[in-house]
């Protein structure tokens, strides 16, 4: 089994996590509540994000219709997607928050996503929400020298938790299969 370490870091005690489960399917309360806070710890311990004390973060556990229409009414795309980043404040600021956003999941596609490629359900999942992180605090991908920023960040808070660079091409290991 793929052990998360502990050691990459914890959610920092000025940071309020707002976990909102709007669809059947999901694993329990807690355990979303343990693989969030396991990776918001590990993004906070690895990427240098300045944000007000205080501050707020919202991790939505939805499905495939409610992000469809999410996705439709805010970027134009008519389909479901994996996950969508809401920044909360002025990404050009110095700091950010006391809203640093809200980071909205899409669990059919998730577990989609993690079959088809063979990855574990909380690996996957746990990736996602890094990457959703990353995005409120500026971050994106849309170019090549800005995805390579992200990507190299990810992959470094993601080695940290014991899960493999989802950007590399080849097959994962049977241990990273595994679920966390």
């Amino acid at each position: 089994m793929t052990e998360v370490s502990d050691e990459t870091g914890r959610v920092p005690d000025d940071l309020e996590i707002d976990l909102t489960i709007n669809a059947d399917g999901w694993p329990s309360e807690e355990a979303l509540e343990a693989l969030a806070h396991r990776a918001l710890g590990a993004v906070f311990a690895t990427a240098e994000l300045r944000y007000l004390p205080g501050s707020e973060l919202s991790l939505v556990f939805s499905d495939d219709t409610e992000v469809q229409v999410l996705n439709r009414d805010y970027r134009g795309k008519d389909k479901p997607t994996n996950v969508l980043s809401f920044p909360g404040g002025d990404e050009e600021g110095p700091v950010f928050g006391p809203l640093l956003g809200d980071i909205v999941l899409a669990r059919e596609t998730v577990m989609r996503e993690a079959e088809e490629g063979a990855i574990a359900f909380d690996a996957h999942l746990v990736h996602l929400i890094v990457h959703g992180t990353l995005h409120l605090f500026g971050y994106d991908h849309q170019i090549d020298s800005e995805a390579d920023i992200m990507e190299g960040l990810e992959t470094r808070i993601l080695a940290g938790l014991g899960i493999a660079d989802p950007y590399r091409n080849d097959p994962p290991t049977q241990d990273e299969t595994r679920t966390l």
